[in-house]
């Protein structure tokens, strides 16, 4: 399937290209062919990717985050986290005075935020560098809202986050042949 109508069908399910972004950008991270090899598989990945040049930090999809689940360097790891999954609930502000804490050589850290008028601190089990997810499926629960939430795609170590309603989630499924997606756990 040419990449213009998988790009065409996901934007129909809620997962259009962000504003700006171009099928060259696409192509300039990964071959046509590969796109088309195996319809959705790879693009679904590229979604939530960032854009491989300059300016930095421009994504391919508003709605969709690759989250390399090996990320936790220190201080601000899980603020970037959190950040990233109001990026894709499109609730950018609702989780205000985000801080935390990572102290990896001392197996310390938490997290803090203001959502709904309250004030949130949850301990973080530090393994490594590998992000605790049962406090990002915390974070999740704060920011699913109006019959939408997170899908994940496992790759390995990683995973892709969508934020879909149900019914978009199992249609992309359907497209794709195959279990792609499923609720993150939680």
């Amino acid at each position: 399937m040419r990449l213009e109508d998988q790009l065409d069908r996901l934007a129909e399910l809620g997962l259009p290209l962000a504003a700006g972004r171009t099928v060259d950008e696409l192509l300039s991270s990964w071959p046509r062919v590969a796109y088309e090899r195996k319809p959705f598989d790879l693009l679904l990945f590229a979604l939530g990717c960032m854009v491989e040049d300059e300016p930095w930090e421009r994504w391919f999809c508003n709605r969709a985050w690759h989250f390399d689940t090996e990320c936790v360097r220190g201080q601000g790891s899980y603020v970037a986290i959190a950040r990233q999954l109001c990026r894709i609930s499109d609730l950018p502000d609702a989780l205000s005075g985000l801080r935390d804490h990572v102290d990896l050589g001392a197996e310390e850290a938490w997290i803090e935020y203001t959502v709904d008028a309250r004030r949130v601190n949850w301990p973080i089990e530090v393994r490594d560098d590998w992000a605790d997810l049962m406090v990002v499926g915390y974070l999740i629960d704060e920011l699913e809202h109006g019959g939408r939430r997170f899908y994940v795609r496992h790759n390995g170590q990683a995973m892709t986050l969508f934020f879909l309603d149900d019914n978009a989630a199992e249609r992309l499924n359907t497209l794709a042949g195959e279990r792609l997606i499923s609720p993150f756990p939680g």
